[in-house]
């Protein structure tokens, strides 16, 4: 007899890259802004990322990364832009 899962059950799929902590994107007004996210994990092992978009905007990226920098104590390789 062949065992089948229930309908409702599927494979935990571990994130083998982990998630870069600060994301730089263009708003809809084209000014970017800095989303600060924090990755922690349940009892499975499986991530849980919170994403927090900061209030401030900038025009050019990198002086969103230069305001990361300073406020958040960001490093190179931490940023994202997709």
């Amino acid at each position: 007899m062949e065992r089948v899962p229930p309908p409702h059950w599927r494979p935990i799929i571990a994130i083998t890259t982990p998630l870069k902590p600060f994301l730089i994107a263009k708003d809809e007004e084209g000014l970017f802004r800095v989303t600060v996210r924090e990755t922690r994990y349940n009892g499975q092992g499986y991530p849980l990322v919170t994403a927090t978009l900061q209030p401030e905007t900038f025009k050019t990226a990198h002086a969103a990364k230069g305001h990361a920098r300073d406020a958040f104590g960001a490093e190179t390789g931490q940023f994202a832009t997709k």
